[in-house]
């Protein structure tokens, strides 16, 4: 059967040639997913932080209604990071669980996606290992790279940075213009602004008519996760 995606109100009219739903050969389970990432706005990137403290802020980040954690730690072993992905998978029932490069612990931990960057496995290669049970995401900063992801099999792109984030200081600022570019090129195919999104200026988003966005020290780094993420997530929403 074949769906139209439903995404964020107000978005621009979808182009079926860019819908994921309608890859022919997923399962309905496989196809449930899509929707939920299709209904998803708010996308939580965990820190590299001790292992203690990620479930703590995954944990946060899901009571406050994050619909989507990823898992990104640079600096664990691989046998810690995959117990670490488990456990985050047992954690994480209500939102989609996402692992950062590592095709092979996102599909041992049972997780629903892997995200990958510019110089990680390539798209068609994660497919082949992960099948279309596996969400995959793509980073890119223009229309054209956005576009060649999704035709590879990408299902969804993390575009930016937004502003200016100390986490990857290389990455070139496109701001919430080039963000809004991507995502009316891109749709329905859901684009997340990302790179030093905060309470302070995710309104810059929102009054270009994004309403997905990826955060990592603005939920991790609060006093309160919890309420943070409540409080993003409501900025998104309104």
């Amino acid at each position: 059967m074949r769906h139209r995606a439903r995404g964020i109100p107000g978005e621009a009219a979808p182009d079926p040639e860019l819908n994921p739903s309608r890859r022919p050969g997923r399962s309905p389970g496989e196809a449930g997913r899509v929707g939920r990432l299709a209904r998803a706005q708010l996308y939580l990137v965990t820190p590299d932080a001790p292992p203690e403290r990620v479930v703590e802020i995954a944990a946060a980040a899901i009571r406050g209604g994050a619909d989507i954690v990823q898992l990104r730690h640079k600096t664990l072993p691989r046998g810690e990071l995959l117990t670490l992905a488990r456990r985050l998978r047992e954690l994480i029932r209500d939102a989609l669980f996402v692992v950062d490069d590592h095709v092979d612990i996102a599909v041992l931990s049972g997780a629903d996606g892997v995200h990958l960057g510019p110089d990680d496995l390539s798209i068609g290669a994660a497919r082949r290992v992960g099948g279309d049970r596996l969400l995959i995401g793509a980073s890119a900063s223009t229309v054209e790279t956005a576009r060649a992801a999704v035709a590879e099999g990408a299902d969804y792109i993390g575009c930016g940075a937004a502003f200016t984030t100390p986490v990857k200081r290389e990455r070139k600022v496109i701001g919430p213009q080039g963000v809004a570019l991507v995502a009316r090129a891109l749709a329905p195919v859901p684009v997340f602004a990302i790179g030093g999104i905060d309470e302070w200026n995710i309104e810059q988003l929102t009054a270009m008519g994004i309403r997905r966005a990826c955060v990592i020290r603005a939920v991790a780094e609060a006093s309160n996760p919890e309420q943070a993420t409540r409080r993003l997530r409501a900025m998104l929403t309104k």
